[in-house]
């Protein structure tokens, strides 16, 4: 099963060091019913690029919380056995949970497929969107917009032989 890890460039960087994502345990999304029904789509592209962007959105809530982070998105698609990741029946309803799965384990890096990152010129939009999140989230229109302009910004896609050359 493909999952998708939300993370920030220093929580790449120390899973680099360590050899892998964690610890546990690890939110992370993927294709669950709930996001089928969601997104309304049979198409397993289109549906894992909702939950890579699920992923990138909790993302931004990352760097909400952690002030010194490079402003910029970072997700990790990883293989895991079927199983390994289980979807919460009781958040499956909540909007803010669609696709949103559970990993009991760390997650080895090397099992890791690829990275997706936000180019350098998207910092700015994901700097003001991480600083209107809290707004956006008490009903704030103008803030929803700018938090809405960091989703505009498609995150690039890596190999994971290139993480060290993303971490400089």
């Amino acid at each position: 099963m493909r999952v998708y890890i939300p993370t920030t460039l220093s929580g790449l960087a120390a899973a680099h060091r360590a050899g892998e994502l964690g610890p546990a345990p690890l939110d992370a999304y993927a294709v669950t019913p709930g996001l089928r029904e969601w997104y309304v789509s049979d198409d397993i592209e289109e549906l894992e690029y909702a939950a890579l962007g699920r992923a990138a959105q909790a993302s931004l809530r990352l760097l909400a919380t952690d002030p010194r982070a490079a402003r910029r998105r970072v997700v990790v698609a990883v293989d895991v056995p079927d199983g390994t990741a289980v979807a919460d029946p009781d958040r499956s309803l909540d909007a803010s949970a669609v696709g949103e799965v559970r990993i009991t384990s760390a997650v080895p890096l090397a099992k890791a497929a690829a990275v997706h990152v936000d180019a350098d010129d998207a910092e700015a939009d994901v700097s003001a969107a991480a600083a209107a999140l809290g707004a956006a989230d008490q009903g704030d229109d103008d803030a929803r917009f700018t938090v809405d302009g960091a989703e505009d910004h498609e995150l690039l896609w890596y190999a994971t032989q290139e993480i060290p050359n993303l971490l400089g």
